[in-house]
């Protein structure tokens, strides 16, 4: 492993349309936020378009915010050969894309940067980068590589590359060189985006203490309110990966303070609240994140929650949306993500996720992708192909409470209780809510493996 130094080493040193359209309007979303913290963050190219009243000043004719969409979008009206607005613009409806849930929103961050490349083509490492980000957000990170390899020969001194080369091979499985490019993109410019890469790095080798301090120099340099909700964001879900569901609320409120309708915190607080009990407050938060943006992950984890407090309709609502996303991905050939993997494995067709799980795999070998793909099989009943898949998915040392109980599951098919019982203490001692339907069940196969063994003494 490349020594780490500087951030890699803290210790050292709304919408008119109809509810239902909203949730429908996902269908062929794949990104999963919370899936991947830096799927997520903005790259920091531009000025985004983080004011969520930037679109109903410039629809009732009040002057824009500078930065937002709709400024960029006037200064291109007066300067149309503008390179740099071009890719300003394009990154800007790559962020929106990512909070909003709408993939329509992709093609036109596609058209905005093209323009770019198509007014400079050479030396354009803006739009070069905004292509990298926007591929990333499209979940194709081969694509996302290449583009971050020119942007990065293009202007060696941009950071920003940095990040979309570090997504790239975080998510292709090639974790020594994301860490090497979390690295000269913290030395480069070591700000909110590259110190929370740097976080995301230990908490993927499981040192959740370095990611956290990461995390909170994250906060304490973050320059806008999206930043520190941004920042917030992650250090509720460190707390809540770590079983401290009250630390993790205390983040999510903070953050909530300053962007009460932000669907990924609001997704954190259901999260912390399902922990402590506190099931109408969970069901609330997390019903009003499907509504800002029904993200897979939101719609599935409302259901889960449903399904666990006997609300059995109310489950099956929420799963017939997933089911209606799913045949809008199928039918424009889009990757399977990982909620819709295991969806399909906990309520659907265990065959069918072993498919989904296997073309996942080829193209995206990710840690969060070998697990999904790893409880398929076990699913289908093959828990002997299971087994290295599930391996992989914690040969980083990542502490992952849902990954500990799948290889358990896995471990005890194949009649292998001594592994299954290390496996599901473990899941319980790194958070003992971690799931609302599979932590109850790890604890009846932890007292059953137990109860075995007195048995048999």
């Amino acid at each position: 492993m490349p020594k780490q130094t500087g951030a890699a080493d803290p210790a050292a040193d709304p919408n008119s349309r109809p509810p239902e359209r909203r949730r429908l309007r996902a269908a062929a979303v794949t990104v999963a936020l919370g899936a991947a913290l830096f799927l997520v963050g903005a790259i920091a190219l531009s000025p985004l378009d983080k004011d969520p009243d930037a679109a109903k000043d410039a629809r009732s004719g009040a002057s824009s915010p500078r930065g937002s969409i709709a400024a960029l979008r006037e200064d291109l009206r007066r300067l149309p050969d503008n390179p740099v607005g071009w890719a300003q613009l394009g990154m800007a409806y790559v962020q929106q894309g990512r909070t909003t849930a709408d993939p329509a929103i992709y093609t036109k961050a596609e058209s905005a940067l093209r323009r770019s490349l198509k007014v400079q083509p050479r030396d354009n490492y803006q739009a070069e980068t905004g292509m990298g980000a926007l591929a990333a957000a499209r979940h194709d990170f081969s694509t996302a590589l290449t583009w971050g390899r020119r942007a990065a020969a293009t202007n060696p001194s941009n950071a920003a590359a940095q990040g979309v080369l570090a997504d790239a091979y975080t998510q292709l499985g090639r974790y020594e060189e994301s860490y090497r490019a979390v690295q000269r993109m913290t030395d480069l410019r070591p700000d909110t985006s590259s110190l929370a890469r740097a976080s995301y790095t230990w908490e993927l080798r499981g040192d959740i203490p370095r990611a956290r301090a990461l995390m909170k120099r994250a906060l304490n340099d973050a320059a806008s309110p999206s930043d520190q909700a941004f920042a917030r964001l992650h250090l509720a879900t460190l707390a809540q990966e770590s079983g401290d569901a009250r630390a993790a609320l205390r983040e999510a409120e903070s953050g909530l303070r300053g962007a009460r309708d932000d669907a990924p915190l609001l997704e954190a607080r259901a999260r912390a609240h399902a922990a402590l009990g506190h099931d109408r407050q969970a069901v609330a938060d997390y019903t009003a994140a499907v509504a800002i943006a029904p993200l897979p992950q939101y719609v599935l984890g409302l259901g889960e929650l449903q399904q666990s407090l006997g609300r059995d309709a109310e489950a099956r609502a929420q799963y017939g949306i997933l089911r209606a996303q799913e045949q809008v991905r199928r039918a424009g050939n889009a990757p399977a993500d990982t909620d819709a993997i295991l969806f399909e494995a906990d309520h659907g067709d265990a065959g069918r996720a072993v498919t989904m799980g296997r073309a996942a795999v080829e193209t995206r070998p990710f840690i969060a992708v070998q697990d999904a793909y790893a409880w398929a099989l076990h699913r289908a009943g093959r828990d002997a192909e299971a087994l290295p898949y599930a391996d992989r998915a914690l040969s980083l040392g990542t502490r992952g409470a849902l990954y500990h109980y799948h290889r358990a599951m896995i471990h005890e098919g194949l009649g292998d209780t001594r592994a299954a019982r290390k496996d599901l203490e473990r899941a319980l001692a790194v958070d003992p809510h971690f799931h609302p339907l599979h932590a109850p069940r790890a604890r009846t196969a932890l007292d059953r493996i137990l109860d075995g063994i007195d048995d048999a003494s």
